[in-house]
């Protein structure tokens, strides 16, 4: 048996390719799948399987891709209903790839249809060797119930059962390969670590202490972190079949003119992928800003309009060709531009542009001073908050700013902070769509802040591999 595992950080989220002596299957997929193809073609082994755990809820996945690609049979939770062709599988069903027999076990929790795949490798033993749990068991925590209205309550009471009745009858020396790792929002406090033994687990794991079902349901319905909008989209799309990458529209590259046209039509929108530096020192009006060096897939699902079309700024056209690869993973589709020769031609060009004034620690603590009236904004997560922030300063997170910008007074300056600039800079673009006309971004954030020695480090904000969503410069490799 051989298991290899790809993983994508920003979505912190993990796929295999499960070989045996000549056939493999890939488990849950991302959708840019030239890599399995890759992989398998290495190992000299051929795809005839596509494993679904679940719907995925956080990303769009790459079955209808490989699928198109390689003619390997798609295999789903026969209760999710799903409109492709497929291979629908229940409790009890199994099959063969080579001398390995996959075994499904139905692990619904974190969704209703979720499955499990329990791998016996017959050359060697009869025991379960390895299971693929999806999202219902993580290194160091269990899938999060609460996605769907009304359900956490009766989703939590099935996870307890999936996890307690069956994934721990498995036996301690069993590998344990999830779809996500920390940094994931379909849990809570995942580990670092990418792989574990159900016996690890049984041992370490937070949620698997809780031996109560009641204290169970309980921890795991109070408290959660906030769930990005894609969340509540990318379930139906993967059920119905998502439209394969060849199918969308190709990214044309636009001269200033033709982008400021095309821009002014109501159902486009531009998205300025640089950096918050960049944004700052120039940017088309009214632009929103997602950075590519911070967590742009679970921020562009959280804050963009699924329905409009998506005209993108970036340094280069490589860069045009990355940033699509993330929001196609969210299921931001419809991109069909972007600005050619960059802002640098824009100005040249003579079209207007917007800047941000960018603060350093001594500026800020300098205006606040000379501001009686300023206010300071901090749109880090509720945890972050808590864990350290800046005295006087207000939280409401970057992307609640959509909706929340009424609580603030739009004639009074906004020094807009986080832990290093991007999320912040995501707040200035959403306030400036808003129509606030003083608004600053702090430069380094609370890290600068603390660095200076003007308030205590964020435990969140210093770890390297914290379980915050959030992402900072350097962590999102595809």
């Amino acid at each position: 048996m051989y298991v290899q595992q790809f993983f994508v950080r920003g979505l912190s989220h993990s796929s295999y390719l499960l070989g045996g002596s000549k056939t493999c299957a890939i488990i849950d997929p991302r959708r840019d799948v030239q890599i399995y193809i890759d992989a398998a073609e290495e190992m000299g082994l051929r795809i005839t399987h596509i494993l679904q755990t679940h719907l995925h809820a956080d990303f769009v996945s790459g079955h209808m891709d490989l699928a198109e690609r390689t003619g390997a049979t798609i295999v789903v939770p026969a209760s999710g209903g799903s409109k492709f062709e497929h291979m629908g599988v229940a409790e009890g069903d199994s099959f063969d790839i080579d001398h390995l027999k996959v075994s499904v076990l139905e692990t619904p929790g974190h969704t209703p249809e979720h499955i499990s795949y329990v791998v016996v490798d017959t050359s060697r033993g009869s025991e379960p060797a390895s299971v693929f749990p999806g999202d219902t068991l993580f290194v160091g925590d269990v899938g999060r119930p609460d996605l769907f209205p009304g359900q956490a309550e009766r989703l939590a009471n099935s996870l307890y059962t999936s996890l307690h009745d069956k994934l721990l009858k498995l036996p301690d020396f069993c590998e344990v390969y999830p779809a996500h790792g920390a940094g994931s929002l379909c849990g809570r406090a995942m580990s670092a670590k990418r792989t574990s033994t159900i016996g690890y687990e049984r041992l370490y794991n937070s949620a698997l202490q809780v031996a109560e079902v009641d204290a169970f349901v309980h921890s795991l319905t109070h408290d959660m972190p906030g769930a990005p909008d894609h969340f509540s989209r990318c379930s139906a799309i993967n059920g119905a079949g998502p439209a394969t990458v060849n199918s969308l529209p190709r990214i044309v590259p636009l001269l200033p003119a033709a982008f400021a046209e095309r821009m002014r039509q109501p159902d486009t929108i531009v998205v300025d992928l640089r950096g918050y530096e960049a944004f700052g020192g120039q940017h088309v009006p009214g632009a929103y800003h997602i950075t590519a060096k911070g967590n742009l897939p679970t921020f562009a699902g959280w804050v963009l309009p699924p329905d409009k079309n998506i005209l993108l700024v970036a340094e280069s056209p490589a860069d045009v060709h990355d940033g699509a690869i993330w929001l196609r993973r969210v299921g931001l589709d419809h991109i069909v531009g972007y600005l050619d020769g960059g802002m640098n031609a824009w100005a040249n060009a003579g079209f207007e542009f917007s800047s941000v004034p960018q603060l350093s620690m001594s500026a800020l603590t300098n205006l606040m001073g000379g501001q009686k009236s300023m206010v300071l904004l901090d749109t880090r997560g509720p945890s972050e908050f808590a864990s350290s922030h800046i005295e006087g300063s207000i939280n409401i997170p970057a992307p609640d700013l959509r909706t929340r910008h009424t609580e603030l007074d739009p004639s009074l300056p906004v020094a807009v902070i986080c832990n290093t600039g991007n999320r912040s800079s995501i707040g200035v673009s959403l306030l400036l769509r808003a129509g606030f006309t003083q608004v600053y971004n702090v430069a380094g954030g609370v890290t600068a802040f603390s660095a200076a020695g003007l308030a205590p480090e964020c435990a969140r904000c210093v770890a390297p591999h914290c379980p915050g969503f959030e992402g900072s410069a350097g962590r999102q490799n595809s």
